[in-house]
């Protein structure tokens, strides 16, 4: 019995490894609204499988940057902010989005940092992108390392925000991430790909 479970799987397996997903063929697109910070719009699709056409929603938003910056004694510069999604406050790291005309990721990260928190770092560079939601979203997310970061600026909220600053040492990110103290998604991917440039895994792109 167990060796035949053993090949069962092994078969499993092979099979997986031989399949590709196919990308279905769009045949139509329909705008639905503008909401302001996204625009939503339905796209039919042929299934590669069942050759059925489906109907799918998609929310184009701009591109959106998340900072991991780094002070020298090695804190992360972190915000308190009420979620109006989760009905929560939740600590996050600074972030935003790109707004229009910008082109550069770490041009926003650096606005983002200063604009919201106050703080000014050295070396700012791109660490990591990622789809910040393939299944509905038509976005990046990216996140920009910014290192030495020092308080030299007020704060310049727009008028929807309402933040506190927070710093919290490198060293107890992992458990608040692990107690959910540190609840957003796209910050825990952030701090995923931050884990890894120190581990030595993930290279900077710049």
């Amino acid at each position: 019995m167990g060796g035949q479970g053993k090949g069962s799987l092994n078969l499993r397996l092979a099979i997986y490894t031989t399949q590709m997903s196919r990308p279905w063929k769009k045949v139509s697109t329909k705008q639905l609204g503008d909401f302001r910070i996204f625009k939503l719009r339905t796209d039919t699709y042929i299934s590669p499988r069942t050759e059925k056409e489906h109907d799918f929603f998609v929310l184009e938003s701009v591109h959106w940057v998340n900072i991991i910056a780094l002070t020298p004694d090695q804190q992360l510069v972190m915000v308190e902010q009420f979620r109006f999604g989760s009905n929560t406050v939740e600590l996050e790291i600074p972030g935003g989005m790109m707004d229009p005309g910008e082109t550069d990721p770490v041009a926003t990260a650096v606005r983002e940092l200063r604009e919201e928190t106050g703080y000014e770092g050295e070396r700012a560079r791109l660490l990591g992108r990622i789809h910040a939601n393939p299944a509905i979203l038509n976005n990046f997310c990216y996140t920009i390392l910014v290192e030495n970061c020092r308080l030299k600026h007020p704060v310049s909220f727009d008028q929807g925000e309402d933040l506190v600053t927070r710093l919290v040492p490198v060293s107890e990110v992992s458990k608040l991430v692990a107690d959910e103290t540190i609840g957003h998604s796209l910050v825990v991917v952030a701090l995923y790909h931050f884990d890894l440039w120190q581990r030595g895994i993930k290279q900077l792109k710049g």
